[in-house]
């Protein structure tokens, strides 16, 4: 499960089934990261990354989780 909302802080949740590299990064609408959350080799478990977007500019944000070879990307709206 991953939360969808952007409101300036959310939490963004995620299951890792087996070891692996995980990255999880913020874009905004033109494609450029914004903000990387993680980037480290992670164990199996369930993880919680809180995010606070306070310093970013109200609109849409994207952000993608790579585990292995999955791949999540899902789109946030910011309101401030």
């Amino acid at each position: 499960m991953i939360s969808d909302r952007l409101n300036p802080t959310t939490v963004i949740e995620y299951t890792i089934p087996k070891e692996t590299h995980v990255t999880l990064k913020i874009y905004d609408v033109l494609g450029q990261a914004v903000e990387t959350l993680v980037n480290e080799d992670e164990n199996v478990g369930r993880y919680q990354v809180q995010f606070n977007g306070s310093r970013l500019a109200s609109g849409v944000y994207f952000y993608r989780l790579v585990a292995g070879s999955h791949i999540i990307t899902k789109q946030m709206l910011m309101l401030k």
